[in-house]
């Protein structure tokens, strides 16, 4: 198991994963990092509170390119974002551990 390190909301985080994974796991950290910096009065919320409206917006964007997938009938797409909502449900749950 690797460790990466994660700074979001001006924090460090220490986020384990896979060996290998490192490299994804901080490009999902600067994915969070923008969502919670574009969310309106981000600096005047607890940090738990930006972290959730960042995960629900970016549930969101997942749950609608899940419908236009299987709208499509792709299913290279459909892997593929299956693929995504794991690493989602992946770091979702090394939050939840930091809470």
């Amino acid at each position: 198991m690797s460790r990466v390190e994660l700074m979001i909301g001006g924090r460090d985080y220490a986020v384990a994963c896979s060996p290998g994974e490192e490299d994804h796991v901080r490009m999902l950290g600067r994915i969070i990092e923008e969502k919670m910096d574009s969310l309106p009065g981000a600096t005047n919320q607890s940090e738990v509170r930006s972290m959730l409206f960042a995960a629900l917006l970016l549930a969101d964007e997942l749950h609608e390119l899940r419908q236009q997938v299987e709208q499509s009938a792709d299913p290279a797409a459909t892997d593929r974002l299956e693929a995504i909502a794991a690493r989602l449900e992946q770091l979702a749950a090394s939050i939840e551990d930091l809470v």
